[in-house]
C-alpha cells in the first residue's frame, strides 16, 4: 500500500478526519477499491466511475480512497490490470498456429468476462507485469518459431491490430453492417436487396445477419494464417 498526497483538479485531497471512522474505512485496500470499481463497470459502464460513485458503493469518504490509488485514471489502469491478472494464457504447444488461436481465444473469453471493462483491458497501455503478460507470450511464441525480435514485434502489432479491433467492435457496438436478431436481420436483408445496387443485392443473406462468434473465428484464422505463411516464408 503506499500513501499519495492530496490530487488536484476537481476532486479533493485526503484531509484529516475527527471522530468516529465512517463504515467501511477499516476494511479499506486497494484490491477491494478495483473490485468495487469493476462493480460499477459491470453494472453501469466505464463513464459512470468516479472516486464519488466508487467510495459510496463502498459507503466511505471519496478522500480516504486517495490513501490507495493515485485518481480515477490509476483506478481505470488498476481495473485494467486486475482483468488480465486473471488470463490463464495456456501452455505453448510449439506449434505457432495451435498458440496463437488458443492465445487469441482465451483473450477473447477473459474480456467478455466483464464486457463493459472490454476498452479498458483493449485501449489502455499498462507497464505492470499483468498487462504485459500477454504481449510477452506471443513475443516468446513468436520467437520460438524463428522470428527475429524485430520482425516479432511487426507480427505482434498485426496480430494485435487484428485481434483487438474485432474485439472492440463486439465490446463497444461498432459498426456491423448486419443484426443478430433474426427479425432484424430479415429486415435488413429486405433492405439491402431492395437497395438497387447488384453487390448489395447478391451479398444480402450474408450482409444482413452478422455472429460475433463467427465473425471473431474469420478474423482470427486470417490473421494467424497469414502470420504462419509469413514466419513459413522465413520472415525474420
Amino acid at each position: 500500500m503506499t500513501t499519495h498526497t492530496a490530487p488536484t483538479g476537481d476532486e479533493p485531497g485526503p484531509a484529516p478526519r475527527r471522530g468516529r471512522p465512517r463504515k467501511g474505512v477499516g476494511t479499506l485496500t486497494r484490491d477491494v477499491i478495483v473490485r468495487a470499481a469493476l462493480s460499477v463497470i459491470d453494472g453501469e459502464g466505464i463513464e459512470a466511475v468516479s472516486m464519488r460513485t466508487v467510495a459510496r458503493s463502498l459507503g466511505v469518504d471519496a478522500k480516504s480512497l486517495y490513501n490507495y490509488v493515485d485518481g480515477k485514471d490509476d483506478l481505470l489502469d488498476a481495473v485494467a490490470e486486475q482483468i488480465l491478472a486473471g488470463v490463464a494464457l495456456p501452455e505453448p504447444t510449439g506449434s505457432l498456429d495451435t498458440d496463437l488461436r488458443a492465445i487469441g481465444r482465451t483473450f477473447r473469453a477473459n474480456t467478455l468476462a466483464h464486457p463493459r471493462a472490454g476498452t479498458l483491458v483493449l485501449t489502455r497501455q499498462l507497464a505492470s507485469r499483468a498487462g504485459l503478460q500477454p504481449v510477452a507470450r506471443v513475443l516468446s511464441v513468436l520467437r520460438a518459431a524463428g522470428c527475429g525480435p524485430e520482425e516479432s514485434v511487426h507480427l505482434l502489432r498485426t496480430l494485435l491490430a487484428s485481434v483487438v479491433g474485432t474485439l472492440l467492435r463486439e465490446v463497444s457496438d461498432g459498426p456491423t453492417f448486419g443484426t443478430v436478431a433474426p427479425e432484424a436481420t430479415a429486415r435488413r436483408q429486405r433492405d439491402l436487396e431492395a437497395s438497387g445496387m447488384p453487390a448489395l443485392v447478391e451479398a444480402a443473406p450474408y450482409l444482413a445477419r452478422f455472429s460475433h462468434d463467427e465473425e471473431f473465428e474469420y478474423a482470427l484464422d486470417l490473421i494467424v494464417t497469414a502470420v504462419t505463411a509469413k514466419v513459413g516464408k522465413g520472415g525474420r
